[in-house]
């Protein structure tokens, strides 16, 4: 999207050069359309939206002709098979935001495959947001398996069910992240909040830019029903999808953020009473694992930020 604005706003700057030697044309204002196009490619750079294509938002970086971008751009594929997975990444590195992405999970029997999809930094000290989408047997749920790692620090790992199935459509799995919290929302409701803790000692993904990453790949030694179902091959090749990328955020580049965060909402942003409740339904209702109730896993204490989560 960023390349495509340079290209008009410079293609109009050429078209306005050649004008201006044109007595008849000089006098002309900048039709009105064009104005707005313009107007719209300006606020859309300064907010730091993203929604162009896939050609121009990501790269398919492993499992050769198993990443695919088609329908010009506008749908992106992921395919594991016998011999391989495969994986994209995405060309801008993120600092705070609110990321979009619509996907159609693997259907049918997707036991022992993992599609993921998170942002992260590099380093041994790297930040991570992540959703790992664990494949099940035929009419068996999904499980979303979430965590968040801090300053190179995991283990903070919520798992769910979902209210639907994820192969038949495409459904929005959304991040929000700002200095304040982190949501995983699914088609607008949330299922998780990760609050910063900092004042209590406890690390929060801040200082890191991340790159929103997805892949697909065989995890069958876990995934499903802890490792007790294995991947049915004769099924494969197995396929997500994915389409309608948008990134409200803030992007940095060498070292620098293209965006003010008080001009943007969701930098603000938490749980309203109604989000509040909705949280609490999918927790009551979806639910199944939560590591701050793993006493066994915890055997020396719960981590710190377990006793002031709700």
């Amino acid at each position: 999207m960023l390349l495509t604005s340079l290209l008009f706003l410079r293609t109009c700057s050429r078209m306005n050069t050649r004008k201006s030697f044109q007595k008849n044309l000089a006098s002309k204002p900048l039709p009105l359309t064009m104005m707005m196009v313009v107007l719209v490619l300006l606020m859309q750079l300064l907010m730091g939206v993203s929604g162009g294509s896939f050609d121009e938002e990501f790269k398919i970086t492993w499992g050769n002709e198993r990443g695919k971008i088609l329908n010009n751009g506008q749908l992106l594929t992921l395919t594991l098979d016998n011999f391989s997975g495969s994986g994209f990444e995405s060309n801008k590195e993120f600092h705070f935001g609110k990321i979009d992405m619509q996907i159609k999970l693997v259907p049918g029997n997707s036991a022992g495959t993992v599609t993921t999809y998170y942002l992260s930094s590099k380093g041994k000290t790297h930040d991570e947001i992540d959703y790992e989408f664990l494949g099940n047997l035929t009419g068996e749920p999904y499980t979303v398996h979430t965590n968040i790692y801090a300053e190179g620090k995991g283990d903070r790992e919520q798992q769910f069910h979902l209210w639907f199935d994820p192969t038949t459509d495409f459904h929005t799995y959304s991040i929000l992240w700002n200095p304040q919290t982190i949501i995983f929302a699914i088609d607008e409701i949330p299922i998780r909040e990760y609050k910063n803790m900092e004042s209590m000692g406890i690390p929060f993904p801040k200082i890191h830019a991340m790159r929103l990453y997805s892949s697909i790949w065989n995890a069958d030694q876990w995934a499903t029903q802890g490792g007790r179902v294995k991947t049915d091959w004769s099924q494969a090749p197995f396929s997500s999808s994915y389409r309608n990328f948008k990134a409200e955020a803030c992007v940095r580049v060498a070292g620098t953020t293209s965006c003010h965060p008080q001009t943007v909402t969701w930098m603000k942003r938490k749980l309203d009473g109604l989000s509040q409740s909705r949280l609490n339904w999918v927790r009551k209702n979806f639910m199944v694992y939560n590591y701050c109730i793993d006493t066994k896993r915890f055997p020396q204490g719960l981590p710190k930020e377990c006793h002031v989560l709700k």
